[in-house]
């Protein structure tokens, strides 16, 4: 690998751990956001720029060799993803033309663009992406605008539910007392934030990625054996069965991550460092 110089757009919960990761491997790597710097604690080793990426010019991206973009919107909402994904993408593909070092640029889309809602495997060579939700068409919207934008130089990374030491939505309700009935076959998937991370810094420093990556762990999981096993961790009690909701729903996630990216190969994995970590 030739010299690199990395750009991280977004220093959130995913893209600072990122830029600051990259530079703790010995890499160029500058982080931008729109806020002030002591918002992010960043690595000595990063340089920062605040600016917000609908201004950047040719000039400002122009040493840049690989670009990453982790934002996230102002709010979840159609307009939001609007003004932050769609927006940001179609601004630097307006500018490929111009950006002569530029080899590789990653957007970290969501698994929501897949509408599927039967329980059906998915996978990202053969099924058809066929966003449900309004949102989400804006995001595949984003996804193509850097496609057509920079060609075979865009990867796209496509999450699914992220969790983690500090995201504990799973965990909470496994504690609540009164507990509401879940539906019996209710399909989810997860990738912990510390592998998306890795997912991240991976895709943009290996030789050759693929075009598209589904960040998920590698066993799908209903949300109610989840909560019974959550809540028998904890010594709650467990959830009754939704006897109302009856149909399979949700949809399972063939990752395509190397084994060896992830930490946390399963939700298991996932959840037993989560619990050793919350004494």
């Amino acid at each position: 690998m030739g010299m690199q110089n990395l750009l991280i757009i977004g220093q959130g919960d995913i893209g600072l751990p990122v830029a600051n990761k990259l530079a703790h491997d010995g890499l160029s790597v500058t982080g931008l956001a729109r806020h002030e710097r002591h918002h992010y604690p960043l690595d000595d080793k990063v340089k920062f720029v605040q600016a917000d990426a609908l201004t950047l010019t040719a000039e400002q991206l122009q040493g840049f060799t690989r670009i990453a973009i982790v934002v996230t919107p102002d709010e979840y909402s159609t307009s939001g993803y609007h003004d932050s994904y769609l927006a940001i993408n179609q601004h630097l593909a307006k500018l490929a033309d111009k950006l002569t070092s530029l080899e590789r640029v990653v957007f970290i889309s969501s698994t929501g663009v897949y509408g599927q809602d039967n329980g059906e495997w998915i996978d990202e060579a053969t099924t058809p992406v066929i966003p449900d939700r309004e949102a989400s068409q804006v995001i595949l919207q984003a996804e193509q605008a850097l496609q057509q934008g920079f060609g075979d130089k865009a990867v796209i990374i496509r999450p699914s539910g992220i969790y983690g030491r500090e995201r504990l939505m799973r965990l909470r309700k496994a504690r609540e007392q009164d507990k509401d009935p879940v539906a019996a076959a209710h399909w989810s998937n997860r990738i912990m934030d510390r592998d998306l991370v890795n997912i991240i810094a991976n895709v943009l420093t290996i030789d050759a990625p693929k075009p598209i990556y589904i960040a998920t762990d590698y066993l799908p999981v209903t949300t109610f054996e989840l909560s019974v096993w959550l809540s028998e961790q904890i010594n709650e009690t467990p959830p009754t069965i939704d006897n109302k909701k009856t149909a399979v729903t949700g949809k399972r996630l063939h990752s395509n991550i190397p084994l060896a990216w992830l930490d946390y190969p399963d939700w298991q994995a996932g959840y037993q460092d989560i619990l050793q970590h919350q004494q």
